[in-house]
């Protein structure tokens, strides 16, 4: 999945000396390593100087590339980026997609969180709705458009909320159930809650498809 490899392939450019990057793979690392720290530290506790030397740069390069601390913060934390590559995914293939994105190794700093990044950040109220906006624009929108059904921008957003929710539990919070839990079994849930959501919800408008069924269990 494209969003996936461009996430491991900034993970591992970050690591690599300076000299052997080219300049888009410098700034890929650069934005890895922004990630990183605003989710972790959040915009004050971040500093340009702290980014360039996770690359192993000088701090002018990010200047150069982005222009300022907040311009890099804006690239970063902007969930339009962070999954644009979803809205490139066949429908069927999204939760292959989110699935991807949500497992592996649960390690402080993997995802690039971007309600951290806002909630560890001065200027809270921008920051939210700038979020806000992201999330209306990629989920409400445009991928409700490609869902068939009723109801596709609640499911959409349901959708990103699970998807947010999950990967702060593992990254951040650890509980020991979902910390452990084998791949496989943790796939087999993620993919049938995904593709409820993906799919037409139940048709029960009035309450009489319930009413039926329950009344089918009573006899």
């Amino acid at each position: 999945m494209t969003g996936v490899h461009n996430g491991e392939a900034a993970e591992a450019v970050a690591h690599r000396p300076a000299h052997k990057r080219s300049a888009s793979a410098t700034r890929t690392a650069l934005r890895a390593a922004a990630a990183f720290r605003f989710g972790k530290y959040g915009y004050e506790g971040t500093s340009v100087r702290d980014i360039a030397g996770d690359v192993g740069v000088d701090a002018a390069l990010v200047y150069r590339y982005f222009g300022s601390k907040e311009a890099l913060f804006n690239d970063v934390s902007g969930t339009g980026k962070i999954f644009e590559p979803l809205l490139s995914e066949p429908v069927e293939a999204i939760p292959d997609w989110f699935c991807a994105l949500l497992m592996g190794p649960s390690r402080e700093g993997g995802f690039p969180h971007p309600v951290l990044s806002v909630l560890r950040s001065s200027g809270r109220d921008e920051a939210v709705a700038r979020l806000r906006a992201d999330f209306t624009d990629v989920f409400s929108r445009r991928l409700a458009a490609r869902l068939d059904g009723p109801d596709a921008d609640l499911r959409a957003e349901l959708l990103a909320a699970w998807m947010l929710g999950t990967s702060l539990m593992r990254t951040e919070i650890r509980p020991p159930a979902l910390a452990s839990a084998p791949d496989a079994t943790l796939e087999r849930y993620l993919r049938a809650g995904i593709e409820v959501l993906l799919g037409a919800a139940p048709e029960d408008g009035d309450g009489t498809a319930g009413d039926e069924e329950r009344a089918a269990g009573d006899d």
